[in-house]
């Protein structure tokens, strides 16, 4: 009898720990799971030195095989030194170039010794030196096609006006009501009759750069680049310099000596109107860059669920969300564009403004 409560408790506890050590496998699998997808989110909205369209793994290695089209790698380190992205390996490999070594880390691309060897100081940071990195990433390869796909849409409108009588044809025909409303809906109510011509052209480029970028980030090329606040800095602060630039004496004059005020509060209210000016184009760029941003993500991680789940309702639920958010974030991609381009159209308003306005 002994004996049999003996092996019945043994059996009892082999089963327990099968299912414990299942339990915790499962759980680790999990886990690398959701780090996976963390890391895939976090690859997209950040620049890359390639042109990723997807990874697999190796069943007999376990490694990442990338699925990529590399783009040129130009670093100014004594000399320019130019050759492909696919030779870093994702950071895997070292590059020999010249007399130097180089590796790919955490995006960056540091010297190093032949064995690509990283060191760091006490806090963590890398200690390595990084050349002057002039590469064409993969947002610098989407603002020239995106560039030079509007060069190919303005002219073929242009050419269809000339041709057929001022009547747009072609793809002419879906730009034109565009451009019209741009004139009609904001450059003109915001600047005026007499001078919105000025600023037309940076408008429509405004308008249709960012529209673009906007809409190439939503499909599976993986690109963020209106997502990148370098890019939406560039942007303010080309609107910045244009505002500025062309203010006229009564823009100026508001700003550190405002009419209507008493003389005691003009010292006080001047720094804060002079704060403004900064302020105005910063929030253009973080309005436009967090907004970008935070679609990419979230719609990355409704993505990844769909694999956490593993089951036709959370899956199905996590897929129908997808639909969902991939719509609003079409209506978000047109608003943004729309939104710099008429706060841009107004601050320009704003510089040529004449005081019996």
């Amino acid at each position: 009898m002994t004996n049999f409560f003996q092996t019945f408790s043994l059996t009892i506890l082999i089963a327990l720990s099968s299912s414990y050590s299942h339990a915790i496998e499962e759980e680790k699998n999990e886990l690398s799971l959701q780090e996976e997808i963390t890391e895939y989110i976090n690859h997209h909205v950040q620049d890359s030195h390639d042109f990723s369209l997807f990874s697999t793994k190796d069943k007999k290695t376990g490694e990442k095989i990338y699925i990529d089209f590399p783009l040129p790698v130009i670093l100014v380190d004594e000399g320019i030194k130019v050759f492909l992205s696919s030779k870093l390996g994702h950071g895997k490999k070292v590059v020999n170039a010249g007399d130097k070594y180089y590796k790919l880390y955490h995006g960056k691309i540091y010297e190093t010794n032949s064995e690509g060897l990283i060191e760091y100081d006490e806090e963590g940071h890398v200690i390595n030196s990084k050349p002057l990195d002039l590469s064409i990433t993969k947002s610098v390869f989407t603002i020239i096609v995106v560039s030079l796909l509007m060069i190919l849409l303005f002219v073929s409108l242009a050419k269809s006006y000339s041709k057929n009588n001022k009547v747009a044809k072609g793809i002419g025909r879906f730009i034109e009501p565009i451009v019209i409303y741009i004139r009609d809906e904001i450059a003109i109510p915001s600047i005026g009759e007499e001078k919105y011509k000025n600023y037309m052209s940076f408008l429509l480029t405004l308008f249709f750069f960012v529209w673009f970028l906007n809409l190439l980030g939503l499909t599976p090329l993986g690109v963020n680049v209106t997502g990148n606040i370098a890019v939406t800095f560039c942007l303010a602060l080309i609107t910045f310099l244009i505002t500025n630039i062309t203010a006229n004496k009564t823009y100026w004059k508001h700003i550190f000596w405002m009419p209507g005020v008493p003389v005691i509060l003009k010292p006080i209210i001047a720094p804060i109107e002079l704060l403004g000016i900064f302020i105005k184009p910063f929030t253009l760029m973080l309005r436009l860059y967090a907004n970008i941003l935070a679609g990419h993500i979230l719609l990355y991680s409704l993505i990844g669920l769909i694999f956490i789940f593993k089951n036709l309702v959370g899956s199905g639920l996590s897929l129908v969300l997808v639909f969902f958010v991939s719509i609003i974030e079409l209506l978000v991609a047109l608003l943004q564009a729309y939104i710099f381009t008429l706060l841009s159209a107004l601050y320009f308003g704003f510089a040529i403004q004449q005081d019996d306005h």
